[in-house]
């Protein structure tokens, strides 16, 4: 019983910290890209910029900027 309890206030302490899925969406587009894609190389260009972009947003705190920029380059590659 205190294990699940633990778990539990671990869990609802945690949630602010993960309330963003940029980490997520950057590895959606990194398997993407590993996939290998039929895109352009414009395509490609663009895609390779956003995900660097919602990386550089993420990692200064702007959590909703990255989500809509990661967001852009999954719908190129058109990941839902």
């Amino acid at each position: 019983m205190k294990h699940l309890t633990l778990a539990a206030a671990l869990c609802l302490m945690s949630a602010p910290a993960f309330a963003f899925h940029c980490p997520m969406d950057m590895g959606e587009i990194d398997a993407a890209l590993a996939e290998g894609t039929t895109l352009s190389e414009a395509q490609l260009s663009e895609v390779q910029s956003l995900r660097a972009e919602g990386e550089t947003l993420h990692n200064s705190g702007d959590h909703q900027g990255a989500v809509d920029t990661l967001a852009k380059a999954k719908a190129i590659l058109g990941i839902n």
